[in-house]
């Protein structure tokens, strides 16, 4: 039985969502984001699914649930008119009349560690897990001085804002002591000191690293948090890869299997009816690579990384050939590399809100059927 908090607003759904995967780590073609009715919303409740059909803002409605969390946008392209004469308009329309809002966390969920591929590894048993692909120019690095006695809240309010994680350790920083100089001009209330004085100040240099996307964020809670008039800090690129951010992901299977062996542990993990595969290698499996919904564009990476398997989706079938009989290629298919994205969402808001009402919907969107004859 779920209890509804008073005044639950969609904003705060949308920003637990967020802080899970960033809308800046979405790619640059995708549309993820709120894409109709306003945060501001008071909302009646969460339904969690893979596709924003028209028949799943129906059943939000029937449900009581004001909010719709999606995977894949309903709204992908531009849309020049709604008039209902396809799909896409006809939810747009059923999500407007109802007063449904509809929120896609698609390639940001993607693009994450603890996201999609998570989903998939988790059904497959995968351990030592990394990102496939990671993304370039994901990290920074904060430089700042602080004095001795303010550096504890400096560092706390840094922390909190998002530096200072690497991989599952957080709050790290390197600190060295040192002495700083400054001279404030005649029109300066300094921290310590006088006007037109140089001064001297036992300080602490800090370094931390920070995720590029909470840049804003972390120098908001610098400046609030320091207790300069002007604060020194130095922001830098770094070339280090951010293994918790990227496309595709590796794992092992806890104990090297057969080829057939690892079809089977596909089709019963997944509930497949099929599996299209490459030719069998007759190797022994244990180092997979996979990827949800379309990934083809990650073979050659799980060849790099020397993976026996690469499970995908939407291969074409020239995208065959490349797996160049080094590794088997297997496709389950879109909707069924993706499908456990929905509990992935249910629990994850459930966990941040256990008071609220967070449903995942009936509805089986998958558009794909199999005739086995």
């Amino acid at each position: 039985m779920y209890y509804f908090r008073k005044m639950m607003k969609i904003s705060e759904i949308i920003q637990a969502l967020e802080a899970k995967a960033p809308p800046a780590l979405q790619e640059s073609y995708d549309n993820a984001g709120l894409l109709t009715g306003q945060s501001g919303w008071e909302c009646t409740g969460v339904l969690c699914t893979l596709d924003a059909t028209e028949e799943v803002i129906l059943e939000a409605k029937a449900k009581g649930c004001n909010l719709v969390v999606a995977h894949h946008p309903i709204i992908f392209s531009g849309l020049k008119k709604i008039n209902g004469k396809n799909y896409v308009e006809r939810t747009v329309i059923a999500a407007i009349k109802n007063d449904i809002a509809i929120y896609a966390i698609h390639t940001n969920l993607d693009n994450v560690l603890d996201g999609v591929n998570r989903a998939m590894a988790d059904k497959l048993g995968l351990v030592n897990r990394t990102v496939l692909a990671p993304r370039p120019g994901q990290l920074m690095k904060l430089f700042t001085f602080v004095p001795l006695a303010q550096a504890e809240q400096v560092r706390a309010a840094l922390f909190a804002a998002g530096a200072g994680q690497i991989g599952e350790y957080s709050e790290t920083s390197f600190n060295a002591e040192g002495t700083g100089t400054f001279k404030g001009s005649e029109n300066t209330n300094p921290f310590a000191g006088e006007p037109g004085k140089r001064h001297e100040e036992k300080e602490i240099k800090m370094e931390l690293i920070l995720p590029a996307h909470a840049r804003q964020a972390v120098v908001q809670a610098l400046l609030a948090a320091h207790p300069y008039e002007e604060v020194a800090y130095d922001l830098v690129s770094l070339a280090n890869d951010n293994q918790s951010v990227g496309s595709g992901l590796l794992g092992e299977l806890p104990a090297e299997t057969t080829e057939n062996g690892f079809l089977q542990l596909l089709k019963a993990s997944f509930g497949l009816e099929l599996v299209r595969h490459t030719p069998l290698l007759g190797k022994k499996v244990r180092k997979i690579a996979l990827c949800g919904g379309a990934g083809s564009f990650l073979t050659g990476k799980a060849l790099a990384a020397g993976a026996d398997f690469y499970v995908s989706a939407d291969i074409k079938y020239h995208e065959f050939f490349d797996a160049d009989q080094r590794l088997v290629i297997a496709d389950i298919g879109h909707w069924e590399s993706e499908q456990f994205t929905t509990e992935l969402l249910l629990a994850y808001l459930q966990a941040k809100f256990p008071t609220f009402a967070v449903l995942k919907s009936g509805v089986k969107t998958n558009p794909v059927h199999y005739f086995l004859g």
